[in-house]
């Protein structure tokens, strides 16, 4: 089994079941990276390719659906596990909206959870397939987090990355400075500095610079637009 497919993300805030649970799934050849707030873990599902996360519900900080919903706005398609001791009905249900692939409810059996994140880790592979973004000659490796135009390499920060990848998910369509300023910041306000236009400025200049035609776009008094001539 290929190492991002045996690597799960564990976001429990009760430290003895974080424990048992880590010490089960490394014994069964999990490696296992385990958060013990919400916040904790969000950066951590953000920002690293794991198989499948098995997340608690309630949790310090950002809960277990904010942590899910958050990751499935920001294109993050990892599969979720929620674990929870609310099982009704309802509760598994608004578990599941949000983004939530299973639902484990407490107390469970240790067998019953590998079964689960197993069939979970399973279908990542169909997840792992859309890794290659392409917009003409730009590509972007999801994995690698990599970018190149043409047969260059661009060097691109964290933030510029992600504004990229936004503008090339749109490809095609106007997006407001509002929409990036939500998705790659995660602010719903408008702040008073220029700071969409200063990332997509440095995005532009690495991009498009020295190239034969432009990817992006300003819409004046909207925002931006990726596209490839043709």
């Amino acid at each position: 089994m290929p190492e991002t497919r045996r690597r799960i993300l564990v976001v429990e805030d009760d430290r003895e079941a974080a424990e048992q649970i880590s010490d089960f799934l490394a014994a069964n050849l999990y490696v296992l990276d385990v958060a013990g707030n919400g916040d904790v873990g969000f950066e951590l599902a953000r920002s690293n390719d794991y198989a499948v996360m098995a997340i608690d519900r309630m949790l310090p900080g950002m809960d277990g659906i904010d942590i899910i919903r958050r990751l499935r706005d920001a294109y993050i398609y990892t599969p979720a596990l929620i674990i929870s001791a609310l099982g009704e009905v309802d509760d598994r249900v608004r578990g599941l909206r949000a983004g939530g692939d299973d639902y484990l409810v407490k107390p469970f059996a240790f067998a019953e959870l590998l079964a689960r994140l197993e069939a979970l880790a399973r279908r990542s592979t169909a997840v792992l397939k859309e890794t290659i973004l392409r917009v003409g000659d730009l590509t972007l490796d999801l994995v690698s987090r990599t970018v190149r135009r043409g047969s260059k390499e661009i060097e691109l920060l964290p933030r510029e990355f992600q504004v990229l990848e936004y503008l090339v998910r749109n490809e095609g369509h106007v997006v407001p400075r509002a929409m990036l300023l939500q998705h790659v910041w995660d602010l719903h306000f408008d702040p008073t500095t220029n700071i969409i236009d200063v990332y997509v400025g440095r995005v532009r200049r690495k991009v498009d610079h020295l190239q034969d035609y432009p990817l992006i776009h300003t819409v004046r008094g909207v925002g931006f637009c990726l596209r490839a001539p043709g």
